[in-house]
């Protein structure tokens, strides 16, 4: 029990101070390099409370796919951090005033917190030896909150369509394939014979 609440606290320490240190990193590489050791430790705390399939789910998709597709787009692309930070005092004010927001919500949210009273029986209650911990995950998103499930995949939708439309811009200058107009070319508009006489050239 002891070694358990060792690794317990160590893999949380390790996860609070990656946090930090992706808000607070200048190089954003970095950033990206710390969030996905948050990510290994969170994977770790998810083993320790028994939720293997969560840790495995939050190693392949956020560490395998997520970070690493970001660690790629901001190594890939050109962008002058200095620039983007030169307008950050223009926008301290509309900040501030949003996390001033977040901060009274915050304290009215943990002022009114409690322990719902089913929640010690809960806790006390044996869990099923023959289910799984995939398997018992699964009933319960496909059971009682499969409409919440649902929702969530089609919020999700639409943002991927919304973030694909904002991207694709049209930039002029650059050539692009147009199907119907080449199904629609006529040989007389693409080729001209030309006589040439002899001993002349074309």
């Amino acid at each position: 029990m002891a070694l358990q609440a060792l690794v317990f606290y160590l893999f949380a320490f390790v996860a609070v101070a990656s946090g930090v240190m992706v808000v607070t990193s200048r190089n954003p590489v970095h950033s990206v390099l710390f969030l996905i050791l948050a990510f290994f430790n969170a994977a770790g705390l998810f083993v320790l409370m028994g939720a293997e399939f969560l840790a495995m789910i939050l190693v392949v998709v956020y560490v395998g796919a997520v970070a690493v597709l970001f660690l790629f787009v901001v190594m890939m692309l050109d962008i002058n951090f200095v620039e983007l930070r030169q307008g950050f005092a223009r926008y301290l004010p509309i900040g501030g005033l949003i996390g001033l927001v977040l901060l009274a919500e915050l304290i009215l949210i943990v002022g009114v917190w409690s322990f719902a009273p089913e929640v010690a029986v809960v806790a006390a209650s044996p869990i099923p030896q023959d289910v799984t911990n995939t398997e018992a995950l699964g009933q319960v998103i496909y059971t009682h909150y499969v409409l919440a499930f649902q929702t969530a995949g089609i919020v999700l939708l639409v943002a991927m369509i919304g973030a694909i439309v904002l991207t694709l811009r049209q930039r002029p200058g650059v050539k692009r394939q147009s199907i119907d107009k080449q199904n629609l070319r006529r040989p007389e508009d693409v080729v001209e014979v030309v006589k040439v006489t002899r001993g002349g050239g074309v």
